[in-house]
Formats: structure tokens, C-alpha cells, sequence
């Protein structure tokens, strides 16, 4: 079941010509065909092109090109439905981006393509990355490949799901609060938030653009040491990116962590966590300590107005960044009276309801009157939360948490109650408000029904290199990874 290599092992077969891209490709192909009717994870994908770019893969590598020239040489690779690809749809879950044509290609597609991905389809999210569960997308709603009555987490549940259900080798998601962390926990597989600015948001639909960073959804921590190295780097397009180095992830994997101090956040172990996640945690915390790490408790004082914080500037980010999708440039359009009714029509009918939701609530904080006792004063916080950071990582080398506070919840189960759903990022948000790393890896499952719990660790600013070292060692000497979700 060649859908179910591994990258690293998908590289190894297509190196030594045991197997071709095509015949990958292909049985990621048939496997879409047999489950996604059921999962929803796939908003499109075009079959042509990505039989042309395997071909392509597999010419290169019978010319002799090796995978340290093009890692991801012929490997499977799908896209959440917010970054650009040249020629195909980018419709970030929304009617109102109807009919739209990516014209170029996201920085992130492009080192994809450099290092020989094979690049196909556009996978399912809530409309504008806004929303915890992937229910909010205007299109469908993508279920867990664990149990399809529950929700895959949000805004890249397509991208999550897609991976745990071995419908490619690896994807690509977006993490503005937890968008990467929290999915990749409630679909049992590897997701990380780089360091804001690590990777290049030129081409990424902005949501928050403060908070949005891309990352890669994988089934093992070294795929997503590798696929995090593939896009990460500066780009003078974006003039958020960093001009940092890229190591070799890879490469400082291996060994234990003897000499690693290991925070675990008071404020993070709270009341309303669910006993399986605690247990789950608390277990892989003994775990760290037989491994060599020595734990100490920390303290993010401020991480309690997280929530609050990031719900006032998101929002705000958000209701500037949306006033460009208006009906006369691009996407759909709702002819009116005049101007006015034409904006009108179009952002009504063609923005869902918690995408109007935010808006709303962002133009409200920012608006006069209402700017300092919301929007600055939310900022001062922010503030705080990243000094509380600073201060923790004084004493530790990465910081251990649940990922989310439970697991996957069912559908609709939370869809009329928004502070509920804002509740399910509350262990993930504080990480973008910081602009450090973050990682989510499995940890365990719940006993009945049997789904899928995520450990969560966060690292200094440029510290993805500390947290794959930590997270591979506990992968390494755990079984969680090995599982595989019913619809996989």
C-alpha cells in the first residue's frame, strides 16, 4: 500500500527505483477515490497535472538525480485551499472566491516544486481559516478519519485529515491560533507552527497577518523536520521573513535528552481539561524524564487572557485584510444598484456567517472610540504573554502541554455555541500571539471511543531544531505513531 509510505520512505523506494511517482501518485489517487467521498477532505485536485508532474519525477530520476538534490523528488504532496498554485483554484473555503485562478505560485509551492514534490489538490478549511472544526468551510464539512461522526479540528481540518488517512504522503496547512497544532492532535499525526516569519507568507491568503505562519502536516516527526526545512528560508517578497539561516533539521535528530530541561506550564494543566488528555500528558512527561530530561514547572501568567487577546486582534487583522474581497477585482460578484449595493451584495451573500462574525468584531475594536480600550489594549497584553515566554525559556529548553483540552469533539456538537469553539485553541493561541514554535505529535488515545490525543511543545523563537530533537525521541520510544485511523 504504497499511500501509506512515509516521506522518508516514500524517497527511499523512489531512490533505489523499487517504485515510480506515477505508481504513488497513483495509489494516493485510488485511495481518495475509495474514502474521501466519506471524509471530505479534497475540495479538488487535478488528476492530469499530477500524473504529468509524476512522469516528470520519475524522467528526473532515471536520469540519475538524487534526493539530496531534490528531497521531495516524486513525492505526493496536497495544499490547504489557502495558498497559491499557479494555475490552479485557491478558493480558501469561500463562496466568494469563486471561479478564482491562482495567477502565480506561493513562496512555500514554489520550494516545493524546486525540491520535486509532486503537488495536487486543494484540501478542505474553514472559510478564511476561521474556525476550530472545519464546519465553517462554505463547501463541505471534512470529517476525522478516526471516527466520521466527529470533526477533524480547524481551519486545515482537509489538511490533517488528508494525512491520517493516508490519502498523500504529506500537506501543508496554515496555524494563525492553533490551526496546524490543533487538527494535527485531533487526527493522530505530526504538525508544527515554525517560528513567525521562519517561512515566507508570500502567496498565503492572509487571515491575521500577524499571527498566520504555513507549516507541514506529516506522519512522522523527521518528515516534518525535513518538510519544515524545505520551506522555510527568507524571501525578500515577504518583509516578515526572516533573514536566519535554515539548519539542517534532519540531520540533529538522534540521541537522548540528557542535559534537556523540560517546562510543564501550570496554567496549562486546568480544571476543564478531560482526564484521558491529562493522563495522556502526564504520562508522556514520566516518559521525557526516563529519556534523560529533567522537568520543572513553569509559569505563563498571562496565558489565561489568550483567548480574549487574540479574539480582538485576529479579528482586527482580519476585517482590514478581507475589505479587498469586494466583488471588482477578483471572485464572485453580485451586480447592484450602484457601487455600494454591489459591495454589499457580494460580501453578504459570498462571506458565511463567523467570517461576518469576525469582521464585524475586528472593524467594531478598531474603530474610533473603541481603538485603546480594545485593540491597544490587547496589544500591551500581548506584550505580556511573549515576556512570559522570554522569562520561561530562561530556565527551560521547551515547554509541555496538552494540545488541545480534549479530543475530538462531534459534529455540530459545538457549531451554535462560538465561545465553546473559541475554547478549543486555548492551549495553542498564546504560541502565535508569542511568534515562537510549536509542535503537535500523538501522544495517546481515548479509550471508547478510541481517538487520537495530542501533545503539544513549544520552543523559542527559531527553536523548531530543540523541539524535533525532543519530539522524535519520544516518537521513536512510543507506539502512538504507528497507528492507523480506520480510513486509512
Amino acid at each position: 500500500m504504497l499511500n501509506r509510505l512515509t516521506l522518508q520512505e516514500a524517497a527511499a523506494k523512489l531512490s533505489s527505483r523499487h517504485c515510480s511517482s506515477r505508481e504513488i501518485l497513483q495509489a494516493c489517487l485510488d485511495h481518495i477515490a475509495k474514502v474521501d467521498g466519506e471524509l471530505k477532505a479534497f475540495l479538488s485536485y487535478d488528476t492530469a497535472d499530477a500524473l504529468a508532474q509524476a512522469d516528470a519525477a520519475d524522467r528526473l530520476l532515471a536520469q540519475g538525480v538524487s534526493q539530496q538534490e531534490k528531497p521531495l523528488l516524486g513525492v505526493p504532496i496536497a495544499l490547504k485551499d489557502v495558498l497559491c498554485h499557479r494555475g490552479q483554484p485557491c478558493g480558501c473555503g469561500s463562496k466568494i472566491l469563486s471561479g478564482f485562478v491562482s495567477p502565480y505560485d506561493a513562496t512555500a509551492v514554489e520550494k516545493l516544486k524546486e525540491a520535486g514534490a509532486v503537488i495536487f489538490g486543494r484540501l478542505n478549511m474553514d472559510e478564511f481559516a476561521m474556525g476550530s472544526s472545519t464546519e465553517n468551510s462554505a463547501f463541505q464539512t471534512t470529517r476525522n478519519p478516526w471516527d466520521t461522526a466527529r470533526i477533524p479540528g480547524g481551519s486545515s481540518g482537509g489538511s490533517a485529515a488528508a494525512v491520517a488517512a493516508n490519502l498523500c504522503m504529506a500537506t501543508l496547512g496554515t496555524d494563525t491560533g492553533g490551526s496546524i497544532r490543533q487538527p494535527a492532535a485531533l487526527c493522530g499525526c505530526v504538525g508544527v507552527k515554525p517560528t513567525y516569519g521562519r517561512v515566507s507568507r508570500y502567496g498565503l491568503v492572509a487571515f491575521a497577518s500577524s499571527l498566520d505562519q504555513i507549516g507541514p502536516f506529516t506522519k512522522t516527526v523527521r518528515d516534518a523536520a525535513l518538510l519544515t526545512g524545505v520551506v522555510s528560508g527568507h524571501d525578500p517578497r515577504d518583509s516578515t521573513s526572516l533573514r536566519e539561516p535554515v539548519p539542517d533539521y534532519v540531520a540533529k535528530l538522534g540521541g537522548d535528552l540528557k542535559g534537556l530541561r523540560l517546562g510543564l506550564a501550570r496554567e496549562f494543566m486546568i480544571g476543564g481539561l478531560d482526564p484521558e488528555v491529562r493522563d495522556a500528558v502526564q504520562a508522556a512527561v514520566r516518559h521525557f524524564e526516563s529519556l534523560g530530561a529533567t522537568i520543572e514547572e513553569v509559569s505563563l501568567p498571562h496565558s489565561e487572557f489568550a483567548v480574549a487577546t487574540y479574539y480582538i486582534i485576529a479579528t482586527a487583522e482580519a476585517s482590514a485584510n478581507l475589505a479587498r474581497f469586494d466583488g471588482v477585482r477578483y471572485g464572485q460578484r453580485i451586480a447592484g444598484a450602484d457601487p455600494t449595493e454591489m459591495y454589499e451584495r457580494t460580501r453578504g451573500s459570498g462571506f458565511g456567517a463567523e467570517v461576518k462574525r469576525r469582521i464585524i468584531l475586528g472593524t467594531y475594536v478598531l474603530s474610533s472610540g473603541y481603538y485603546d480600550a480594545y485593540y491597544l489594549r490587547a496589544q500591551k497584553v500581548r506584550a505580556l504573554i511573549s515576556r512570559d515566554f522570554q522569562e520561561a525559556f530562561q530556565k527551560v529548553d521547551a515547554i509541555v502541554s496538552p494540545t488541545t483540552p480534549t479530543a475530538a469533539f462531534r459534529l455540530g456538537e459545538k457549531t451554535q455555541d462560538p465561545l465553546q469553539m473559541y475554547l478549543s485553541d486555548i492551549f495553542t493561541i498564546s504560541c502565535n500571539l508569542a511568534g515562537i514554535s510549536g509542535i503537535s505529535l500523538p501522544c495517546g488515545f481515548t479509550r471508547e471511543p478510541k481517538l487520537p490525543i495530542g501533545l503539544q511543545l513549544l520552543g523559542r523563537p527559531l527553536g523548531e531544531e530543540t523541539l524535533f530533537r525532543i519530539a522524535h525521541a519520544y516518537e521513536q520510544s512510543t507506539p502512538w505513531h504507528r497507528d492507523v485511523a480506520p480510513l486509512g
